[in-house]
């Protein structure tokens, strides 16, 4: 069973997976830097200039906190703005992951017509055959007799 994992550890396609998922991670906190401070704020000017992660409805009557990390401590609320925010940064990864496949696949798709257009060079004869051209290239050179 070890020896079974060893192989399936050390297959090509388990380490670009590990791979992608690290970056893939790494790329999160970026779009997640971008919405939370770049995108959120003009958002949140646009609609009342209050940050939009702490737009949330109580459910409790004793909740009366004007932020969101205080009214949780305060009891139950439904944090549309923090979903909200999720939800765009979902988007937004998801549009460049959409752009960046398009980019990939555009990219084969060049290639693979590059690789048609090419002209197939066949490849040379056999020697005998050579040989033989080569003879009757020679006899017909000849003088007739």
């Amino acid at each position: 069973m070890l020896n079974e994992f060893k192989a399936f550890i050390a297959r090509g396609n388990v380490m670009d997976l590990a791979v992608g998922v690290i970056i893939g991670g790494a790329f999160g906190g970026i779009v997640k830097s971008l919405v939370d401070d770049l995108i959120m704020p003009i958002v949140g000017a646009i609609f009342g200039g209050f940050d939009f992660s702490n737009y949330f409805l109580p459910l409790s009557s004793a909740v009366n906190a004007p932020t969101l990390a205080a009214a949780r401590a305060q009891g139950a609320v439904f944090a549309y703005g923090s979903f909200l925010t999720v939800l765009i940064n979902f988007l937004i990864l998801a549009w460049i992951i959409f752009l960046m496949v398009k980019g990939v696949n555009t990219l084969r798709a060049q290639v693979e017509r590059k690789e048609k257009a090419a002209p197939e060079e066949l490849p040379p004869p056999p020697a005998d055959v050579q040989l033989l051209t080569e003879i009757r290239d020679l006899l017909a050179t000849r003088p007739a007799a």
